[in-house]
C-alpha cells in the first residue's frame, strides 16, 4: 500500500536548499572569501551622496533574508494575503498556475516541480533581482553601469550614454532602427534625473516559457517592461525599488522590490555561488533523489 507522507520541516528545507540552483557557496574557490554584513564599511555619520555615483559592493540592510526572497518578491511574498494578491489577467493566472514551485503558498513537493532554476537554466532578468541579492557589486563609467551579481557570477549592462530605450517587437527588440533578439537579461537604457536617483528602464527579456519571475511560480513576460529606481540615500546607503510593468500577464503595474543596501568593505573576497549539475548529480547518488510518495506496509 502506497501512502504520502508530508516531508519532515527538516527534510523540506534540505530538499529545498539542495534544489535552490544546487548554489554552491564554494569553498574550495574561495578560501578566504567572507560574506560581508550589512554597514561593515559605514563611518559612524554617514556623509552626503557622491554625484551620480553607484559604485561599491553593496550588501541588503537586514541581513541576507532580506536579499534571498524564499517567499517571493521582496514587496509582494507569496503568502496568501490579500494584500500580497497580484493583478494577474486570466493569461497571467493560467502561467502562474501551469508553475510548480517549491516555494511560496502553492508550493508543490520536490518531485512535482518544473522551475527551470533546478536544470541549471538561467535566471533571466528580472528573477536575478530576486533571487540570492546578498552581495552585489556595482561599476560604472560615464557611458555605462555593470551590475554584477553574486549567485551564478553573472552581470548585466545598463546604458546612461543617452541613447533610446528599444521599441518592442516580437521576438526581440528594434535598437537603432536594428533588430535585435530576446536576451536573459534584457536591453536595459539608464537616465539620471538628479544628482543621486538614476531610473532604469529595461525590455526585451525572455519569454514566460523561459523564465520566472521568482521562487514562488510568479510569470513575467517577454512583454514586460521593469523600471528600476537606484537612490543614492547618503555616502553609505542606496535604495534600489523595482516595479513591474507587464500588461501580458498583469492588469496593472505593481512594485515588486524595494530594498535599502548598505556599502560593504570594498576589499571583500566574495564567495563564489552557482548552479552546478555535477553538484545536483553528486547531491542524488550521496543522497537520493526525493520523491513525492512513501512506500509503506500498512492495512
Amino acid at each position: 500500500m502506497v501512502k504520502r507522507f508530508p516531508l519532515s520541516a527538516t527534510a523540506s528545507m534540505a530538499l529545498i536548499a539542495a534544489f535552490a540552483g544546487f548554489t554552491v557557496a564554494s569553498v574550495t574557490h574561495a578560501q578566504n572569501g567572507q560574506q560581508p554584513s550589512a554597514g561593515a564599511a559605514e563611518s559612524p555619520t554617514p556623509g552626503p551622496a557622491p554625484r551620480r555615483d553607484l559604485s561599491g559592493t553593496w550588501v541588503p540592510v537586514g541581513g541576507t533574508r532580506v536579499g534571498i526572497q524564499a517567499g517571493g518578491v521582496q514587496a509582494m511574498p507569496n503568502d496568501g494575503r490579500p494584500e500580497h494578491a497580484l493583478p494577474y489577467t486570466p493569461y497571467g493566472l493560467e502561467v502562474y498556475e501551469s508553475h510548480k514551485a517549491l516555494e511560496g503558498v502553492d508550493a508543490v513537493l520536490p518531485a512535482e516541480h518544473n522551475d527551470p532554476r533546478n536544470k541549471c537554466e538561467p535566471l533571466g532578468f528580472p528573477r536575478m533581482n530576486h533571487y540570492n541579492i546578498r552581495v552585489t557589486q556595482i561599476f560604472q563609467n560615464p557611458y555605462k553601469i555593470a551590475v554584477l551579481y553574486q549567485y551564478d557570477n553573472r552581470w548585466r549592462t545598463i546604458w546612461v550614454d543617452g541613447r533610446e530605450l528599444p521599441e518592442m517587437v516580437d521576438g526581440g527588440v528594434l535598437a537603432g532602427g536594428t533588430y535585435k533578439a530576446s536576451k536573459w537579461y534584457g536591453y536595459s537604457v539608464g537616465e539620471w534625473i538628479d544628482d543621486s536617483t538614476l531610473v532604469v528602464r529595461t525590455v526585451g527579456m525572455m519569454p514566460e516559457d523561459r523564465v520566472w519571475l521568482d521562487s514562488t511560480g510568479r510569470p513575467i513576460s517577454d512583454e514586460a517592461t521593469v523600471e528600476e529606481v537606484f537612490r543614492r540615500v547618503d555616502s553609505e546607503h542606496m535604495e534600489w525599488t523595482e516595479t513591474i510593468d507587464d500588461p501580458k500577464l498583469y492588469t496593472e503595474p505593481w512594485v515588486a522590490m524595494k530594498i535599502l543596501f548598505s556599502l560593504a568593505d570594498p576589499h571583500t573576497d566574495i564567495i563564489e555561488m552557482y548552479c552546478s549539475p555535477v553538484e545536483m548529480e553528486y547531491y542524488y547518488e550521496s543522497f537520493g533523489n526525493a520523491a513525492s510518495d512513501v512506500e509503506t506496509n500498512g492495512n
